[in-house]
């Protein structure tokens, strides 16, 4: 069997990348070859996609806007299916329905052109809404859990599900998809009416503030670490001394410890080395073991 045509008769040939650097795709800048990568434009593309590859047992990975993810140097062996042309929002009264792929920010300037409120936690975050609901995404005292209405997966055995907030079982950076590997297909959010001058204003804000304090001007996968029960990671990191440490071209952003920043071409090698500093440093220190947030992928 040939995937590659298999992959083209599904999708069409200008979607189906060979041996695609990953580092083109992830907010880390960082990751060797994936063997494809390939990019659905409709969740019909996306669930047939699924089925074939499932059918065919080829090993898969779905990414958004690659904002959370470390990818190997090594790159990725089977499909990785990138999902930011599934990016529709419609608004319908106080509920924006949108694709897995469409931005956080893209939906949130949807939310604000209606006048909605509830989504200005989200505006700065990077990444799709589909991985928010995956990791239950958060900022500023607000969760995806507060908004998510309805979300319309693919389960494990192929059907398309619509499932309400409370059987996504949402807990800190966790949500049922996990879990169950369902595949979130569309997601609607319930927000309330406001004031367009007030919503406007809380976003410019929360943005301010994330570009005062995080270190943005350079490539990163955003908080590494979990927060662990009654501390904060970066307070830990800082406390440990590890500011500005630095292994290869990876560094503890000095603005913000939470932070690995790519400084200078880090690999995913550097970048984990780092990681395993950090835990062992703050585990000596403190007693307390930091867990990661960002997700890892490949060889």
């Amino acid at each position: 069997m040939d995937i590659k045509n298999e992959l083209e008769r599904i999708l069409g040939s200008g979607q189906v990348l060979i041996d695609e650097p990953m580092k083109n795709h992830t907010s880390f800048k960082i990751g060797g070859p994936a063997d494809f990568l390939v990019i659905p434009n409709s969740k019909e593309e996306l669930v047939e996609l699924i089925k074939f590859l499932r059918k065919k047992d080829i090993k898969y990975y779905l990414i958004g806007n690659g904002s959370n993810l470390l990818v190997s140097d090594k790159g990725i062996r089977g499909v990785v299916i990138k999902t930011t042309s599934l990016n529709k929002v419609e608004v319908i009264g106080e509920r924006v329905i949108s694709e897995a792929g469409a931005s956080l920010a893209k939906v949130s300037a949807e939310a604000l052109r209606n006048s909605l409120k509830g989504m200005e936690f989200a505006s700065g975050i990077p990444g799709s809404i589909g991985g928010a609901v995956f990791m239950n995404a958060g900022a500023y005292g607000g969760e995806m859990k507060d908004i998510v209405e309805r979300v319309m997966v693919l389960d494990r055995e192929g059907n398309v599900r619509n499932l309400k907030n409370e059987e996504l079982e949402f807990a800190y950076r966790f949500s049922n998809v996990q879990k169950n590997e369902y595949i979130v297909l569309e997601v609607e959010l319930k927000l309330e009416k406001g004031n367009f001058d007030e919503i406007k204003a809380l976003m410019e804000d929360l943005n301010r503030r994330r570009a005062e304090k995080q270190p943005l001007n350079y490539p990163s996968a955003g908080s590494v670490f979990k927060r662990p029960e009654g501390y904060f990671a970066g307070k830990l990191i800082e406390d440990a001394g590890l500011k500005g440490a630095k292994v290869g071209g990876a560094m503890v952003s000095e603005k913000h410890a939470g932070f690995i920043i790519n400084f200078d071409n880090a690999t995913c090698e550097d970048v984990l080395n780092l990681i395993k500093l950090i835990q062992t440093k703050v585990y000596e220190k403190f007693g307390v073991m930091l867990e990661t947030e960002v997700k890892y992928l490949g060889e």
